[in-house]
């Protein structure tokens, strides 16, 4: 038995990954994809609890699917993801209409439990973390099929050990655990196989990664892993990926090795996103993110240096409890000192669970929002004074997909940048395509391809299907 699906996703590209994961598990069992909430059998709703904003975009959510549940008592209802793991049977006790809580590790169960909730089963919460036998669901994606991402996204690890104050993660994903780098290997092939041209590897702190079956750790240092060597491994095992990318990093874990690998490794973008948090060292340690300001700056650089033209994005918290001024205008001149190119700034809000819950949340909401302002007042500044630099050279951009302007097309040059061009009648969808920056917009550019790419696109085959764009990023992975 199996019927018609709905998956709405909260949140960040972990999200969006084990969306897809579902929707795979699904299909596999004969489920196929809806239109529409009211013809769907199943509605999924996979939740992020690092942000309590997607918290509050879930609740509302599920208060407007009461009355579709009314109608069509045969319709089920899951919450899956972070939120589901945080709250657990609390969920069935607060949201009467919902049948369904799934966690992050019981995806490969999913199309079951929908299956005892058709036959009548009573609301059940299934959020088991699988700590000794970790299972990473691998994509299968289809040679030639039209819905092969130009962008595909490839996890690398589950959990976080990092045990910072004000997150929630460690609770709602676990503790870390790694996939054998040879799977990690193997799915990546697959996706070039299939047509993508970039991808990106997740992880909650995706340089922490280790795999006894890679080369040791370059060094002593504690803070050393292994996952330079899963680079290298992917940039020798698959040549024909064109850009690897990953995302988020820890600050602790950039090492020296991290960044030989960006200085020998074509393959990898030249871009980072490396979230600080804050620049104030007092502000540091009482989030526990065992780096100093120095050392923070110092590891940054060192990864520019490796390779020239590297463009630096960060995560930055504001009103963290016991923030002054003093200490959030030291996190304004860590920006300006970096020389951020973009930033994604929130304000701090109590998750539960964290430890951060035993510290006084003592700044004002009013205090908060007026340095969120301020935060992004200069981030905006730097983004503007970095793409009006940027008009009047030459960039590759890979072509992801149409732009929201009719006859354009939009893409991401290696450095991160969106590029819109006109594109006619050409279909440039995963094409590499290099182009003359003309115009640069509030957050991207316009370009206009160079005769030599003209040149090579006319003597170039047409693709046989167009590719699918890739998921647009969403929030960023806390690390």
């Amino acid at each position: 038995m199996s019927g018609r699906y709905l998956v709405h996703t909260f949140g960040c590209q972990m999200n969006a990954h084990d969306s897809d994961r579902m929707e795979e598990v699904l299909r596999g069992h004969g489920w196929r994809a809806a239109e529409t909430p009211a013809e769907a059998d199943l509605i999924v709703l996979n939740t992020c609890s690092v942000r309590e904003k997607a918290e509050q975009k879930l609740r509302s959510e599920v208060g407007k699917l009461a009355p579709l549940k009314r109608e069509n008592p045969g319709l089920v209802l899951a919450v899956a993801g972070c939120v589901a793991q945080q709250e657990g049977e609390k969920l069935l006790e607060r949201v009467r209409h919902l049948d369904l809580v799934i966690g992050p590790d019981n995806i490969a169960d999913l199309p079951a439990l929908v299956l005892d909730q058709m036959a009548g089963a009573p609301p059940r919460a299934h959020t088991v973390f699988d700590l000794d036998a970790p299972r990473f669901l691998a994509a299968a994606p289809a040679r030639g099929s039209t819905s092969t991402p130009v962008s595909a996204f490839v996890t690398t690890m589950k959990g976080c050990d990092e045990r910072c104050s004000f997150c929630i993660v460690p609770y709602t994903r676990g503790p870390e655990r790694y996939r054998p780098a040879t799977e990690i290997v193997d799915e990546i092939a697959r996706w070039v196989e299939a047509g993508s041209r970039e991808v990106t590897l997740l992880g909650q702190t995706v340089d922490s990664y280790r795999d006894p079956s890679l080369p040791p750790p370059a060094s002593s240092d504690p803070d050393e892993s292994q996952f330079p060597a899963l680079l290298r491994a992917i940039a020798e095992r698959v040549p024909g990926l064109g850009r690897l990318r990953y995302t988020s990093p820890h600050p602790r874990h950039a090492t020296a090795a991290l960044a030989e690998a960006h200085a020998e490794l074509d393959v990898l973008a030249r871009h980072v996103h490396m979230p600080a948090q804050s620049g104030s060292d007092r502000i540091l340690k009482r989030m526990i993110r065992r780096y100093t300001r120095v050392e923070y700056v110092e590891r940054v650089r060192r990864l520019a240096a490796a390779r020239p033209g590297i463009t630096l994005s960060t995560d930055i918290i504001v009103g963290f409890p016991g923030e002054t001024d003093a200490d959030f205008e030291a996190t304004l001149d860590l920006v300006r000192e970096v020389g951020f190119v973009s930033l994604f700034g929130f304000k701090y809000s109590p998750r539960p669970y964290t430890p951060a819950l035993k510290l006084e949340d003592d700044v004002p909401e009013a205090v908060k929002s007026e340095r969120l302002a301020r935060l992004f007042e200069v981030a905006e500044a730097q983004t503007r004074a970095h793409l009006d630099r940027l008009v009047g050279t030459t960039q590759r951009v890979l072509v992801e997909g149409a732009s929201k302007t009719a006859g354009r097309v939009s893409g991401r040059t290696e450095q991160n940048e969106i590029v819109h061009l006109d594109a006619g009648d050409l279909d440039l969808t995963g094409a590499v395509v290099e182009v003359a920056i003309v115009r640069a917009y509030k957050h991207s550019l316009f370009a206009e391809m160079t005769p030599a790419a003209r040149d090579a696109l006319a003597a170039a085959p047409r693709p046989s299907a167009p590719r699918a764009p890739r998921r647009r990023r969403a929030l960023t992975l806390l690390s």
